[in-house]
């Protein structure tokens, strides 16, 4: 099965660029800066890259690749701030991959990461109803896991350090912030491990907090005034994970 019979989204180009989910009814970022945004939310809530100064290997789980922005941007700051040999492994859980001149259009407004997002493109192509696994270069690998994120999640035997929680707005997919999901997801956080996310809504915290995470509401990006971000904190039965 090749790219162009995944299932897919129907999306719609508003504002110019910007792709916009008709199955969920929003925005795959926000309206400002997506890129930026990224950075604020997604590396700075997990001290990204202050992190990385310590080398050695570090694990990002996603939950929704869209776009693929986070992962461009992501991977353009690591390649700035790695250590000689410390490595980083990517990991996100995709349910409709875009195809890729749907992705490359959507970052377009960026020429910052031009160069990362031909290289994701060229990958791309050979993308499966099973994980995609890319050596994006000798430091970086990527891998997109196409399924319900929660059976996509069952099916992964990785932990994670530190996690990117960017599905669409909770009202809008709440599948993708349920307490099932945030209890998997501490399963699978190495001790330690913390999460960021541009979301703030009540149920989300809670359920986070149920889960075993420590939360904290902290200053949003572009005006908004609240994300928030956590650590694990409590033990959960882990289970085999294999």
């Amino acid at each position: 099965m090749m790219e162009n019979n995944l299932p897919r989204d129907v999306l719609e180009f508003r504002e110019g660029d910007m792709p916009f989910s008709t199955q969920f009814g929003d925005h795959f970022y926000c309206k400002s800066d997506g890129r930026a945004e990224c950075s604020h939310v997604f590396l700075g809530g997990n001290s990204f890259p202050q992190r990385w100064e310590s080398g050695g290997a570090c694990t990002i789980a996603e939950l929704g690749f869209g776009t693929g922005l986070n992962f461009l941007e992501t991977w353009r700051q690591w390649k700035e701030h790695r250590k000689e040999g410390a490595l980083l492994n990517f990991v996100s859980f995709e349910a409709f991959p875009m195809t890729s001149d749907i992705m490359a259009r959507s970052v377009a407004a960026w020429p910052e990461v031009a160069t990362e997002q031909a290289a994701l493109a060229a990958h791309w192509p050979t993308l499966t109803d099973v994980p995609g696994v890319w050596h994006m270069d000798d430091q970086t690998t990527l891998t997109v896991i196409v399924a319900d994120v929660l059976d996509g999640m069952h099916a992964w035997s990785g932990r994670a350090d530190a996690w990117f929680l960017d599905g669409f707005a909770p009202a809008r997919n709440p599948d993708m912030w349920s307490l099932e999901l945030m209890q998997e997801m501490h399963r699978r956080t190495n001790e330690g491990g913390t999460f960021a996310s541009y979301t703030a809504a009540g149920w989300v915290r809670r359920n986070l907090a149920a889960a075993g995470f420590a939360v904290e509401k902290t200053s949003g990006f572009a005006g908004k005034r609240d994300m928030i971000k956590g650590v694990k904190a409590s033990a959960q039965p882990q289970g085999n994970l294999e």
